[in-house]
């Protein structure tokens, strides 16, 4: 068993192990050279893309160059959706347009300020449900005074009519 160990561990006479660290060899006695194998040549840009790519990437160069000399035959136009291009109307017709904008940045801060404040009132132990128990209690009592009989039905559709006809402005 000595000698099957002895023979696969093989060192030189002139070297010898200190510490468990192979010996150093000096720069002359060693003349091994480390070649990497080289890198293949890289790929031809048309065998990786797809030929639609290739055909889109023209177009747009074409595009673009026929915008750069004003030439606008071939510049391709696309269609605007109506909802667009209704948005676009509307938001022309409006004289003030600072008003608006500023409406619209407080409504989203107040959308999100009360999503904050819903979320933190549903962290609360006790609050979620008492105000889940109101809120059916308030449905139920909407429900029996303007729902269940025929003449507070017709009285709520005709103040939701009022309601509507005040807000748009027509008679």
């Amino acid at each position: 068993m000595a000698s099957t160990s002895s023979s696969a561990l093989t060192i030189s006479s002139s070297s010898t192990l200190v510490d468990g660290k192979a010996p150093r060899q000096s720069q002359a006695s060693s003349t091994q050279c480390v070649s990497l194998p080289t890198l293949p040549p890289p790929p031809l840009q048309s065998q990786n893309r797809p030929w639609k790519t290739t055909t889109y990437c023209r177009k747009i160069a074409r595009n673009v160059m026929a915008m750069a000399t004003g030439d606008a035959t071939e510049v391709a136009t696309t269609e605007v959706p109506e909802f667009v291009k209704t948005l676009q109307e509307a938001w022309d017709k409006v004289e003030d347009k600072y008003a608006v904008s500023s409406l619209a940045v407080a409504g989203v801060v107040v959308l999100w300020g009360s999503t904050g404040l819903i979320s933190a009132i549903d962290r609360l132990p006790l609050i979620p449900g008492v105000v889940e128990v109101v809120g059916i209690g308030y449905t139920g009592w909407f429900a029996y005074k303007n729902l269940v009989f025929k003449p507070d039905r017709e009285a709520l559709i005709q103040k939701i009519k009022d309601t509507y006809n005040e807000i748009i402005g027509s008679t």
